[in-house]
């Protein structure tokens, strides 16, 4: 489900955007292209050092929005490729996939696991 385009893009230096619906409406966090892991049954695995909100908005809500792309990625149209993934999300405190964010993330105090629902390129 992961396109290797996606995969090539997480390679890559970029901002990561993330939005979540909780009580309180819409929020935004961020994180880094080259933080994300993909799991063996490819869900998105994302090291969590704060994102209090997105974890409330989450148990709340648990569909998210993620936008990930990299101008050095060679674009639908030319230089620059980007998706748009639509996931369902869960925070994890412990267990094999936390384990292995945090032993690469010492700050992690949780991992954002997100099972993708759609993944389009938009550019």
């Amino acid at each position: 489900m992961i396109p290797e385009k996606l995969l090539e893009i997480l390679k890559q230096d970029g901002v990561v955007a993330i939005a979540t619906l909780g009580q309180d409406g819409p929020h935004l966090v961020n994180t880094w292209n080259s933080y994300i892991r993909i799991s063996d049954d490819g869900r998105l695995l994302i090291p969590a050092g704060y994102m209090q909100r997105t974890e409330a908005n989450v148990a709340f809500n648990p569909e998210l929005l993620i936008t990930v792309g990299s101008s050095k990625v060679q674009g639908l149209h030319g230089p620059g490729a980007g998706f748009l993934i639509k996931g369902k999300a869960a925070f994890i405190t412990s267990g094999p996939e936390f384990d292995q964010l945090k032993s690469k993330f010492g700050w992690l105090r949780a991992t954002l696991a997100v099972t993708p629902v759609t993944v389009t390129q938009t550019r």
